[in-house]
């Protein structure tokens, strides 16, 4: 699974990497310690032109009779997503980025669970594959949104039997394309990233709370 991550990247470096455009009027503070129901930065596509805003992480489907439904839905497997009642909608055009810089996860040592942040060996921010919809059952409109997960890769799988799925910067357009309607295709993207690009170090605990959103939670385990 993918329960928390970070985003301490400033938004003109996102802008400038991500090309999107954003409304300045949204304010997009350095993130440390991210967890679900949470508002976080998405990118999306309206006309072939890349669009950041925020949602809320933890899916709501656009059928749902209660919006608490999205606690249950910050994840969604890859294995049979064009299939299952809450996601298949979404998958089919209601595709997005989740944009972070690292992501955790932890590691159960004895009695214990030791967090460990993964992030890529150039340290640049990466975009998780994501779903979205909109809720309006109380007259306004609810954006939500959820992280989709593969199997672990060989640097993953020392922590965890899961992890987000990382797209490759040359995939993003297609994915974000409502029209795009190959499902095989989009399924294929939906795939272990390489570890070769990837690293990981351990963190402190104070990541177990998401009350401690502060930069300490970035920081190597022998550097504090």
């Amino acid at each position: 699974m993918c329960g928390r991550f970070s985003l301490a990247t400033d938004i003109d470096s996102l802008q400038e990497q991500f090309n999107f455009e954003f409304n300045d009027e949204v304010t997009i503070n350095p993130r440390f310690n991210v967890a679900p129901s949470q508002q976080i930065l998405t990118i999306g596509s309206n006309g072939g032109k890349r669009i950041g805003m925020t949602m809320k992480w933890g899916l709501v489907p656009s059928w749902s009779k209660d919006s608490k439904i999205g606690y249950k839905m910050i994840n969604a497997r890859a294995e049979g997503i064009d299939q299952k009642p809450s996601f298949k909608t979404p998958f089919k055009r209601k595709r997005c980025l989740i944009v972070c810089d690292g992501f955790y996860e932890w590691k159960k040592e004895g009695k214990n669970k030791q967090p460990f942040r993964f992030v890529m060996q150039d340290g640049r921010p990466f975009a998780f594959a994501g779903l979205w919809d909109e809720w309006d059952k109380n007259g306004e409109p609810l954006y939500s949104c959820t992280i989709i997960t593969t199997t672990p890769n060989e640097i993953t799988e020392e922590v965890h039997n899961r992890m987000p799925v990382i797209l490759e910067e040359d995939a993003y357009d297609l994915w974000m394309d409502s029209k795009m309607n190959d499902t095989e295709y989009l399924k294929s993207l939906l795939i272990p990233f390489p570890a070769k690009k990837m690293k990981s170090y351990p963190v402190s605990t104070i990541v177990n709370s998401p009350k401690n959103d502060v930069a300490d939670c970035l920081a190597p385990i022998n550097s504090l």
